[in-house]
């Protein structure tokens, strides 16, 4: 069984400490990505697992095995590179066989995993290209061909699609997750790119600075961050985030720019006279006459709008409330100048309420 468990992982370059005492676990079969900004540690600490970096405390196993003092040979991953690593010379067939040919496999295995990797990837045509003749997204399906053929326990990705243009991403991360479907194996992923990080996960870890900050499902990261960090890291457009105070009564929140809101029912009269953060989504946040249907909690505020970005089928609106910019959506939208006032309905039900202090979720 293929999983991986990191137990109280350090890494320390001399006296900088760069990853403090991470755990995770990661079931067999499972597609985790750590996402974080860049210099949070996801790449470290994949290295880490792959044996590129050695851990400076800690215990890191793969299955039954301890495997601190193993080199990356021995642990049975396959690690792809935002890079390629192809050899230029050689072409798709070569490139694809080459690990196996260096362990010195009959060629007819050989053969047998090239036609294989070859038939998953849709890398036929390709065979007998060199790397120079391909497009991006075609050397990166060759990168992971190379990876399916020595049939690892574990598929680590290191920011693969980060050379790659919107497009091709999109398509490579189709691929991606229809590779996991086919070969079922275990694949730790690490991006900076939340899109990616919610499309392809079974299971999120978003780091900063070395620290796990939260890990769980896309939709669970979503909608229950467990701080701000997470909140406006996860989602896009990011949270809006506004300043205010609860009144004594807790019922109520003043923003820093004295609008009064509501406080969201299941926090009502638990938290007052208290510095808070509320959040709330740019889907949770629209002119009324063009909204999703609310739930059974909403507040009307008025903005004037500042800024427009159609997108087709909604608008993406600016404004300020409490001195902070807002992002809201238009649905069905029409068009919107600068400077127009317009009413905006706030769902509660889906606002978020965090410490001012510690910038944790209040629950």
């Amino acid at each position: 069984m293929a999983n991986v468990k990191l137990k109280n992982v350090v890494k320390n370059y001399g006296s900088l400490e760069v990853v403090h005492g991470i755990n995770l676990d990661v079931d067999h079969n499972e597609f985790v990505v750590f996402v974080g900004p860049s210099g949070c540690g996801k790449s470290t600490t994949l290295r880490m697992i792959a044996g590129l970096e050695k851990i400076s405390g800690g215990e890191i196993s793969i299955g039954d095995r301890v495997v601190n003092e193993l080199p990356p040979r021995a642990r049975n991953i396959s690690m792809v590179f935002q890079n390629y690593a192809l050899y230029p010379h050689m072409t798709v067939r070569e490139n694809l066989g080459f690990t196996l040919r260096i362990a010195k496999k009959p060629q007819s295995e050989i053969d047998q995993a090239v036609a294989e990797a070859s038939a998953i990837l849709s890398l036929d045509p390709y065979l007998d290209r060199r790397p120079g003749e391909l497009s991006g997204g075609q050397r990166q399906r060759v990168a992971m061909g190379r990876a399916i053929v020595r049939h690892p326990d574990i598929f680590l990705f290191d920011e693969p699609l980060s050379n790659l243009d919107a497009k091709l991403r999109a398509q490579m991360r189709v691929e991606i997750k229809k590779l996991h479907q086919k070969v079922q194996t275990t694949i730790i992923y690490v991006t900076h790119d939340q899109v990616e990080a919610m499309t392809l996960a079974d299971r999120i870890v978003i780091m900063r600075d070395g620290y796990i900050e939260q890990q769980g499902t896309p939709l669970e990261v979503f909608e229950k961050p467990v701080n701000t960090f997470v909140a406006t890291f996860i989602g896009s457009p990011p949270m809006n985030l506004l300043h205010g105070r609860a009144d004594n009564s807790g019922k109520n929140i003043t923003l820093d720019d004295g609008v009064n809101v509501a406080m969201p029912s299941r926090l009502a009269g638990k938290y007052a006279d208290k510095d808070i953060i509320f959040g709330f989504r740019a889907d949770n946040i629209m002119p009324v006459g063009h909204t999703l249907p609310q739930g059974d909690e909403s507040v009307e505020i008025d903005m004037t709008v500042t800024l427009t970005e159609p997108l087709g089928a909604e608008t993406l609106l600016f404004g300020e409330i409490g001195g902070t910019q807002v992002q809201a959506k238009m649905l069905n939208p029409r068009i919107v100048k600068p400077g127009e006032k317009l009413t905006f309905q706030i769902d509660l039900e889906k606002c978020h309420v965090f410490d001012a202090q510690s910038e944790m979720v209040l629950d």
